[in-house]
């Protein structure tokens, strides 16, 4: 018979908790609660506001320090301000010379790295030196067609003292600003000196290590673009930054300043924590009270909630749970079971193997799982049975059991979990299906791709046929031959043929579609065949071909044609990478050779490498770094290598590039 639930008042409605308690004084349980969540709120409360305090300390510090690199900052470059009037006046006195003007400059320079031009021009606008020479060959877009900005230019001739240009960008990524100095005599322009600065060298050299350190400084334009920082990293957003305009140069820039995140305060958060193990351990003292007290309560509360939960949870799930004794018969039976076979409780309870649900079919084996896990080596891992229902209907079955053991500690007999897997099983079989034909549309695009190069592969040989066929019709004609001149002729005929049958018999057999079937393969016949239709690819791309393959036959246990499918697929990855190497450095390696109980292909390029943002995302469907790619190459190469229980996966070529290896195994059951 089933075992039926505990008898118990499930049919009352359930206590409220002051039922279930003794009449005691309501202040008995609620004034110690309230004083301590009080006493927890007001320790939160310094504690929040000790968080301010430091918060609004270090806000005082960091405006302090974005003042003082600001000071700094204006005081380099006044100072180079200065030393260019000074250049101008002993230029307009002439007591500066162009040829003595470089010496000067590098000086300059050598003490100020961060000024990257200095140029010298005369009242006219002519340019008398530049040193470096070169006006505006740092600059990049149209800036470089401007330098020096003749708008600054002319501001600083009507003004009559130092103008500082709109930034512009650089090489380096980098911004540059012109410092224009006038000099004038009796009210008229004598020349005018221009320094070209490095926003980015400017703030390497004037601001400290230690400052880096601290914040990530930053010099942007009025519309917020960055461009100029410091940083030792990228800062993250940070609720502490200040800016303060940057002037000189001025033209709306910002010095801005952002505070790197810094550990938490470890004496606080000790405090707090502290605290809140004595708060959790006065309530586990007033917890372990009220259980106390709550004792004499507790089984016929818990054999309440055991009924309902039992209750719910064979009225709610959909796996079927079947109970049998130690001689295998059925004890218990779900509702769910039930709903799955077909038979009612009262058909299916008492019943002895074999059981209605078996498939003739399959009697023996089913009767052989049966017996065994009756000897107590049950699968921890499930067992997949087909199963019928009582309208005939075949279904598999993923079945899980567990010895059912009493208040005593003695085994009973056997609890079983039954999960119908049809639906599994025919997703599982469609999605197989589904990557067959996706490997097979690979394999067609594949040969679209190459096909060009194969037609001009397989044009060779008929060509050379076409002219062997021709030699001989002319010597026939002429009556001027011999039976060798003829033989000889031929059998060369035939070799071309030969050759060209080659050529379509390799891809014939890449292309053609068939059932995926397993078995020992030469693994050096099967990169061999791959490297035929890559190599008229390779030739046209100026691509030398190194093989280094393993000593005599390499027997692997795996389907060619798919295995092939991963070595094309690889080897054009790797012609294709060369695209932008010169000429005499394209080279691929391919090697084959014997790792334990494992084959490993290596195919080794001397491309451009393949970049960390790409590497995380590379065996990603639709991820891809070509053009023109579908992003699903090597994605169906790594599926196939892993459905061959192999691996796959890619290195940097020391020598420049990227190493792809493969794994596949040599027995049938790795």
């Amino acid at each position: 018979m089933s075992p039926s639930p505990p008898k118990s008042d499930a049919g009352a409605p359930p206590r409220t908790e002051r039922e279930t308690l003794p009449l005691t004084p309501w202040w008995y349980w609620a004034v110690p609660r309230v004083a301590l969540v009080a006493a927890m709120a007001a320790v939160g409360a310094l504690l929040w506001l000790l968080h301010r305090a430091d918060l609004e300390e270090q806000r005082a510090t960091l405006i302090s320090d974005v003042l003082w690199v600001e000071q700094n900052l204006r005081f380099h470059l006044g100072k180079v301000q200065g030393l260019l009037e000074e250049a101008a006046r002993d230029a307009a006195d002439g007591r500066l010379a162009p040829g003595t003007f470089a010496a000067r400059v590098e000086l300059l320079r050598g003490n100020n790295p961060w000024l990257v031009q200095l140029a010298w021009f005369g009242a006219d606008g002519s340019l008398v030196a530049a040193v470096p020479p070169g006006l505006g060959r740092d600059s990049v877009g149209e800036a470089a067609e401007t330098v020096p900005s003749p708008e600054t230019f002319g501001f600083a001739r009507s003004l009559g003292k130092a103008v500082f240009s709109q930034p512009y960008p650089a090489l380096g990524q980098d911004y540059h600003v012109e410092i224009h100095v006038p000099h004038f005599r009796d009210r008229s322009l004598t020349g005018m000196m221009v320094g070209i600065v490095s926003l980015n060298a400017l703030l390497a050299d004037a601001v400290p290590w230690w400052y880096a350190q601290k914040y990530a400084l930053h010099v942007v334009d009025d519309s917020g673009n960055v461009l100029a920082k410091k940083s030792r990293v990228e800062a993250a957003a940070s609720p502490l930054a200040y800016a303060v305009a940057f002037d000189p140069p001025g033209r709306g820039l910002l010095l801005q300043a952002l505070a790197y995140r810094t550990g938490t305060n470890l004496t606080r958060n000790l405090l707090a924590a502290s605290i809140a193990l004595l708060a959790l351990g006065v309530f586990a003292s007033l917890w372990a009270l009220r259980r106390h007290v709550q004792r004499r309560y507790a089984a016929e509360t818990a054999l309440r909630a055991e009924h309902a939960f039992r209750k719910a949870m064979e009225d709610s799930v959909r796996t079927g749970l079947r109970a049998r004794d130690l001689d295998g018969r059925i004890t218990y039976v779900n509702p769910a079971f039930c709903r799955m076979m077909g038979w009612t409780e009262s058909e299916l309870v008492g019943h002895g193997p074999p059981m209605p649900y078996w498939v003739p079919e399959d009697m023996e084996r089913t009767l052989a799982v049966h017996r065994r896990i009756l000897a107590g080596d049950a699968p921890t891992e499930g067992v997949e049975l087909k199963l019928q229902r009582r309208s005939g209907e075949r279904f598999d079955a993923l079945v899980y059991e567990a010895p059912l053991i009493d208040a005593q500690g003695r085994q009973t007999g056997w609890m079983g979990s039954v999960v119908d897997i049809s639906e599994r099983k025919q997703a599982e079989q469609i999605a197989r299906s589904q990557n067959e034909r996706l490997q097979f549309t690979s394999r067609l695009v594949t040969m679209g791709e190459m096909a060009s190069s194969l037609a001009h592969e397989i044009n060779q040989p008929l060509a050379a046929i076409a002219s062997y066929n021709t030699g001989c019709l002319n010597k026939l004609e002429s009556g001027r031959y011999t039976t060798e001149e003829i033989a000889g002729t031929l059998a060369k005929l035939g070799a071309q043929a030969q050759r060209a049958g080659r050529i379509v018999r390799r891809i014939y057999d890449f292309v053609r579609r068939s059932e995926p079937r397993r078995a020992p393969c030469d693994l050096n016949a099967i990169i061999g065949d791959a490297l035929g239709l890559v190599e008229a690819d390779a030739r046209a791309r100026a691509v030398r071909i190194v093989r280094s393959l393993a000593a005599g036959p390499l027997e692997v246990w795996v389907d060619g044609v798919m295995i092939e499918q991963v070595v094309v697929n690889l080897l054009r990855n790797g012609i294709e990478a060369m695209n932008d190497v010169p000429a005499a450095s394209r080279e691929l390696v391919v090697k084959s050779d014997a790792v334990a109980a494992a084959a490993r292909i290596e195919i080794a390029d001397r491309g451009c490498g393949i970049d960390d943002e790409a590497a995380g995302r590379l065996f990603v469907p639709f991820f891809t770094t070509k053009a023109e790619g579908m992003g699903m190459g090597l994605n169906i190469c790594r599926s196939i290598v892993e459905a061959h229980h192999g691996r796959i996966w890619f290195e940097p070529n020391p020598g420049g590039g990227s190493v792809f290896r493969v794994l596949l195994p040599r027995t049938e059951n790795p």
